[in-house]
């Protein structure tokens, strides 16, 4: 789970969080689940991951408000060369946004797909609920 601030600059002119930059609050979950919870866990972040789709649901206007909201994620699906990720933006009250992505273990020095390791494999379990 990441607490993400709305920020002024994430507001739109009809007063709500522009739909774009939900996808800056996924990434931020997404980045702190892949590359820096591994590393406070002693772990090493996940290499050469790549985003595959993402897939989002809006489920009700987000406004400015000094609480921050949650972004909790999820695996809900891991094959040997990708997983997906599940989120929801929300607050103890109401669901904000729905959201998925696809990623895809990527071989950065060759260019190509690769299989996600054992360690990969074992960190993405921990999180994995059927969907």
């Amino acid at each position: 789970m990441f607490h993400r601030q709305v920020r002024f600059a994430d507001i739109d002119s009809l007063g709500h969080v522009n739909n774009v930059r939900f996808f800056d609050f996924l990434e931020d979950a997404r980045l702190g689940m892949l590359f820096v919870d591994p590393v406070r866990e002693g772990g090493r972040p996940h290499q050469g991951l790549v985003v595959a789709r993402h897939e989002i649901d809006y489920r009700r206007p987000l406004t400015f408000r000094p609480e921050p909201v949650r972004v909790e994620t999820w695996v809900t699906e891991i094959k040997p060369v990708r997983f997906t990720l599940a989120y929801e933006i929300r607050d103890d009250e109401e669901v904000f946004v729905q959201a998925r992505s696809v990623m895809v273990a990527y071989d950065v020095a060759n260019a190509r797909p690769r299989r996600l390791s054992e360690d990969e494999l074992a960190y993405l379990k921990r999180f994995s609920v059927e969907d």
